[in-house]
């Protein structure tokens, strides 16, 4: 079907009044970021926010899709599971990506070297998963395609609940003029609580550690300017599972993290206790870790390991965070693998039952149709019609290294040369740069749908042609063969201008957006 005109027309008074709603709404609600550092440092203690970037419409997107997106997640979330469970099959791929990602290897060598213990220490691991899907657009028709699978740091899970309450505030009190009738729709605003469901997840994990005086770690990065989407997750534990939380960073944590007794118990004293015996930590979750410039030194990957080393359940593993790379995508795209992992009668229960337990070759078959074109970059046959296709073609492709983070992808003209480049960087005798990368289809959203965005702390709208990112989020809890939670935890939709290829929140380029459904 098509999308509506959008947004719909208003006056400038009308306009300047939505603004004024929408800003004073998102202020007062903690749909927040810290505005930027200035030079000197950020201060102790915040001293004041600003707006995160918002959209004052929702965006239109078509119900069956953004319903078969959730529909789904259950089953990525059971999938990948099953890869962190996989040592042979992560080990084949790692042994060839560490040859050209120094990252990916130091993450592979350290999880070798820990995985053997972590099997009598603490078998279980929790996974919060974003799927990140873009329409692609045939005709009239859009069908949604998986851009990435996150499986660390997935962020914006309480400013996306509260982009949602926005706009349906903003629906209720009138604020919206009647200028359109998809607006007063009341059943096109979807009930998503993902701050809710999200805690409740490190809820779960907290509850099969079995220990009531334990505490969840929040692991940071220096300067997060993102404090108040992880802060609103930590007052949902508090407040509805009287769970306490404490943060630190990789640098903090090197002075303050201690191992206790045989079971190699987490050990971090609680600020808020100084006076105590260090708090026993029962899952330590990343909102840090997944990129190298969270380890700029040796110590940040001491820390790391001696974490994984202890008995508290992670969110994520080195493993789990190893089946989250690029390359794992594009392996999951060739023929047969989907069937390996979901179907193999060996494949343990992750929440479907053990082997393939209620799955179909129908669900496989749901998954497959989210997966747009996938290529190596080695020296395979699929791997030398890659780069022919990039040469040839490269309007039609994107470059995409294992990162995550956003910043990190080759589009489109700027490919061929870059790949030049990384060819006349390699060395004769190693392995060729370049298959650090994969090849990935770009997906065509559906054209002329525009919103008016508002960038964080600048006060004006402006109207812009928008590309719409959905992220459904997934809760998977596993590892001991018996304790398994596999839900879909709700969803997040990023709108950016069509212009920008890249898509962060925190620098201003994508607002947090959330559906109309149509």
């Amino acid at each position: 079907m098509s999308l509506p005109a959008w947004p719909p027309k208003t006056s400038d008074a009308q306009l300047a009044s939505l603004l004024a709603e929408a800003s004073t709404y998102a202020l007062a609600h903690g749909f927040t970021l810290l505005p930027p550092h200035p030079a000197s440092g950020a201060p102790p203690a915040p001293t004041h926010a600003i707006a995160a970037p918002l959209s004052l419409f929702p965006t239109p997107f078509p119900r069956a899709e953004y319903v078969r997106a959730r529909s789904i997640q259950r089953l990525y979330n059971s999938l990948y599971a099953r890869i962190a469970l996989d040592w042979a099959f992560l080990d084949n791929i790692f042994e060839e990506v560490a040859k050209v990602d120094e990252f990916q290897a130091e993450l592979w060598t350290r999880w070798k070297a820990v995985r053997d213990e972590l099997q009598r220490v603490q078998p279980l691991q929790l996974g919060i998963f974003r799927s990140d899907y873009l329409l692609h657009a045939t005709g009239k028709e859009s069908a949604i395609k998986q851009v990435e699978f996150n499986t660390i740091a997935s962020s914006f899970g309480a400013l996306s609940q509260k982009a949602g309450e926005l706009h349906r505030y903003l629906a209720a009190s009138g604020s919206f003029f009647n200028v359109a009738p998809q607006l007063a729709d009341e059943t096109a605003y979807p009930d998503n609580k993902s701050l809710v469901n999200i805690a409740a997840g490190l809820a779960d994990a907290w509850k099969a550690y079995g220990n009531p005086n334990a505490l969840v770690l929040v692991v940071t990065q220096d300067g997060e300017r993102n404090i108040f989407d992880q802060r609103a997750l930590q007052y949902e534990l508090q407040a509805t599972h009287g769970i306490k939380s404490i943060r630190h960073t990789f640098a903090e944590l090197d002075v303050l993290a201690k191992h206790g007794g045989d079971k190699q118990a987490l050990l971090v004293p609680n600020p808020l206790t100084p006076n105590e015996a260090p708090a026993e930590i029962a899952v330590v979750y990343y909102r840090a870790a997944y990129t190298p410039n969270d380890y700029t030194t040796g110590k940040e990957w001491d820390t790391r390991v001696f974490l994984e080393r202890s008995s508290a359940i992670k969110c994520p593993s080195l493993a789990l965070q190893l089946a989250g790379a690029k390359k794992v995508q594009q392996i999951l795209a060739a023929p047969g693998q989907l069937e390996e992992f979901l179907l193999n009668p060996a494949r343990p229960d992750t929440g479907f039952g053990a082997g393939a337990g209620t799955l179909t070759q129908a669900d496989v078959d749901a998954l497959r149709e989210t997966f747009t074109g996938l290529w190596p970059l080695d020296d395979s046959e699929l791997g030398k019609e890659a780069q022919q296709l990039a040469k040839s073609h490269p309007e039609r492709f994107v470059l995409k290294p294992q990162r995550e983070g956003g910043g990190n992808n080759i589009y489109r003209g700027d490919i061929p040369p870059y790949l030049a480049n990384l060819d006349a960087e390699s060395r004769p005798g190693e392995a060729p740069k370049r298959e650090g990368y994969i090849l990935m289809e770009l997906i065509t959203p559906p054209e002329d749908v525009h919103n008016w965005l508002v960038r964080g702390g600048e006060g004006k709208p402006r109207l812009a042609d928008v590309v719409s990112e959905l992220g459904v989020y997934g809760v998977s809890l596993f590892g001991d063969g018996k304790t398994v939670v596999n839900k879909e935890a709700g969803t997040l939709l990023r709108t950016k201008g069509r212009e920008s290829d890249e898509g962060g929140v925190a620098i201003g380029i994508s607002s947090i957006d959330s559906p109309l459904l149509v």
